[in-house]
């Protein structure tokens, strides 16, 4: 039983025959040259730096240095590294704003790309090669061509990256191994630190330190506010603040809340706290930030102090409306008003906003005194609309066709987030979980403490849609192992087959063939407790591709076979479909080559009968294999040119791919020069539309 999604009916050559020859080598290659490839999509060049505030002074001499710096490793055609340090909320994301909008505009052709690293940081690790598969989606890698490990992401960012002058921004890197391998080939990369990160030293990086504002800058900034009474008020307000602009900001906008008052008034607040000004300026942020809070409305407030304890990374209207707070627009407008919530550019729906790291920090000392039961209440009903909108999500990616253990979710998407859309379409759905990703992976491991069992194997089920489509196999891996303690504990043994396997293909993804199998072996001695076959074909699906990958052929065929017999008797005709091309990769790969296509050959057949054309693409690659290895090279190249034209029909890309490499090989062959060419030229052609590089680019 395959955990993906079969495929739709559509029209395909009815011929099956894995002898017959349907046109013949010489006209194969004019199939090939006549073949209209998916356009590629539109070449968007990415700009994800934050975009640059009018509300900006000085700092002529950094954003000078970095010009200078930026220039001189361009022209030296080496790959750069640039640390900016300095204190939270002292303006270095600012700065690097200010600076490409300024001078880099017509510079780094090949994009500029921009990750916070604290939006993926849980207990202190970030998932750098999540932050890989984002940069090389955006850089047009097709979601099929984003490889899965972290090494094999690295070193395709490289080859991407190669002779196209790449930006890079990297906020909040606390260690150089976050950023070493978000470095591009050819280019620069700015990271924003506390600390000068001091081992990138040896990777040649510069590192800039950015002082908070002097007097006279900080009172430029003051200025800007048209305010009357500026002198020594506003010199005695920037030495409260200790120079930081966040901090500076947040007074600015409470002032204009407050026409009536004066800078003067301002530093007579800040005053009454008695705090004095520490070192890093924590004291000083804490009173503007007090102020702020004390001039919030009731919702706001509300929402403020929710944020500081709820594990998300990120802020959508359908959170904070899930939290229970009234008025959420209001609420939220405020919150960014105020310079407390922070705008996360986005192409994706729905609209989402982040706290700044410094107002994190803050909203957990306002979040301290909430009740016990308030904090719970408000948690569960967080963890029940992630719950439902993962498995909206689900099915919109998978399909209505997949089998799921869990109900399907009684409140619908416009009751869920009522203020705005989340999702429309199965492309929608996978963006919206890949965005949520770290809210979903905390939200999840704070159900497990909860001991809320029935939601974290029912979330985890409906994350596969998310891990197995954009290859998060380690956070997979995390997932599905909170989820088999909850089902566990739930007394549900089918649940804990359905996680065990689906961690298992994480596994077998990473190549980790050795804990694949103790997860299999672990679930298949919960079989005799499950009455559903689907479930023992999954397990002994799963068990064979680890087998057949591992070598172990004879075992492969066995346990193919024992799914291919669960899948029968449910009447599954995809299922059988899948293992019996299953039990062809077996076959050809023990050298039985002609018993495989017999085997391939029926499969095609039901296929084409039950109108599962998504798997044709699949079987023909296969049928090809095994009459290359009878030198039956011109009906193997016959199948593989049905493969080239159903999986371009399609568009399944990497199938699309082995297919016109096999037919290359194959026409060599049988010496037509002008088939290999014409592979090779659509290979090049299929390699810029999916945005990877070719072999001889």
């Amino acid at each position: 039983m395959d955990e993906r999604k079969g495929g739709a009916a559509a029209t395909t050559h009815n011929s099956v025959s894995g002898n017959a020859v349907i046109t013949g080598p010489l006209v194969m290659a004019g199939r090939v040259e006549t073949l209209s490839m998916a356009p590629a999509p539109p070449g968007v060049t990415p700009r994800q730096i934050p975009p640059a505030t009018a509300s900006f002074v000085n700092r002529t001499k950094e954003i000078d240095r970095l010009r200078s710096i930026a220039d001189a490793l361009r022209d030296s055609h080496v790959p750069g590294i640039i640390v900016l340090s300095g204190l939270p909320g002292v303006g270095k994301t600012e700065l690097v704003s200010q600076w490409v909008a300024r001078a880099l505009e017509p510079s780094y052709p090949g994009g500029h790309l921009y990750a916070d690293l604290e939006e993926g940081r849980r207990d202190g690790a970030v998932d750098v090669s999540g932050v890989l598969a984002g940069f090389l989606r955006s850089l047009g890698v097709h979601p099929e061509f984003v490889p899965a490990s972290l090494g094999e992401r690295t070193a395709l960012f490289r080859s991407v990256t190669s002779g196209r002058h790449t930006l890079v921004v990297v906020d909040n890197a606390r260690q150089a191994a976050e950023v070493r391998p978000l470095v591009p080939a050819t280019g620069l990369l700015v990271a924003t630190s506390r600390t000068s990160l001091p081992a990138l030293a040896m990777d040649g990086a510069v590192s800039i330190g950015l002082e908070p504002l002097d007097d006279r800058a900080g009172v430029e900034l003051v200025r800007g506010w048209q305010v009357t009474d500026m002198d020594n008020a506003a010199r005695t307000l920037v030495r409260r603040c200790s120079g930081l602009p966040l901090a500076l900001r947040a007074v600015g906008e409470w002032l204009a809340k407050h026409p009536q008052l004066s800078l003067a008034d301002a530093v007579r607040v800040m005053d009454t706290t008695g705090l004095p000004a520490s070192q890093d300026g924590t004291a000083s942020m804490k009173t503007v930030l007090d102020m702020a809070y004390a001039d919030l409305s009731d919702p706001a407030r509300q929402l403020y102090r929710i944020l500081g304890w709820l594990p998300c990374t990120s802020v959508t209207a359908g959170l904070v409306a899930a939290a229970g707070v009234p008025a959420v627009d209001d609420a939220v407008g405020e919150l960014i008003t105020a310079h407390l919530l922070v705008v996360v550019r986005s192409c994706d729906r729905p609209h989402r906003f982040r706290l700044h790291d410094v107002v994190r920090t803050h909203t957990r000392q306002m979040a301290s005194g909430l009740p016990e039961a308030e904090r719970r209440a408000v948690l569960r009903g967080v963890v029940e609309f992630y719950a439902a909108a993962a498995a909206h999500a689900d099915i919109l990616v998978l399909g209505t066709g997949r089998f799921r253990l869990q109900a399907p979710p009684t409140r619908a998407l416009e009751e869920l987030c009522p203020s705005e859309q989340m999702f429309t379409d199965s492309a929608e759905a996978l963006e919206w979980l890949d965005a949520e990703r770290g809210n979903l992976l905390n939200l999840l491991r704070a159900a497990a403490d909860e001991r809320w069992d029935d939601m974290v194997w029912q979330l985890c089920e409906s994350l596969w849609a998310l891990y197995h489509s954009r290859k998060h196999h380690l956070e997979s891996i995390e997932a599905h192992g909170l989820g088999v303690e909850a089902a566990r504990r739930n007394g549900r043994a089918d649940a804990e087959v359905r996680m065990r396997n689906q961690r298992a293909r994480a596994y077998y993804e990473l190549a980790s063939y050795g804990e694949a199998g103790r997860e299999l072996a672990l679930a298949r001695t919960l079989l005799g407790s499950v009455s559903d076959a689907r479930l023992s074909g999954m397990i002994h699906e799963t068990q064979g591709l680890v087998a057949l990958a591992s070598g172990n052929h004879g075992d492969a065929y066995a346990l193919f076979g024992q799914a291919l017999e669960a899948n029968s008797s449910l009447d599954d005709t995809h299922g059988v479909v899948v293992q019996s091309y299953n039990i062809g990769q077996a076959l050809v790969a023990a050298g039985r080559l002609q018993d495989a296509l017999d085997v391939l050959d029926e499969a095609r057949v039901t296929a084409v009968d039950s109108g599962d054309v998504a798997m044709l693409p699949r079987i023909d690659i296969v049928r090809a294999r095994a009459l290359q290895g009878l030198n039956r090279l011109v009906p193997a190249s016959e199948a593989a040119m049905r493969a080239v034209e159903q999986a371009n029909e399609r568009k399944q890309y990497a199938k699309l791919d082995q297919a016109l490499s096999i037919l290359s090989e194959l026409a060599t062959g049988i010496s037509d020069a002008r088939l290999r060419a014409a592979c090779e030229a659509k290979l090049r052609e299929l390699h810029r539309g999916v945005g990877v590089p070719s072999e001889d680019d």
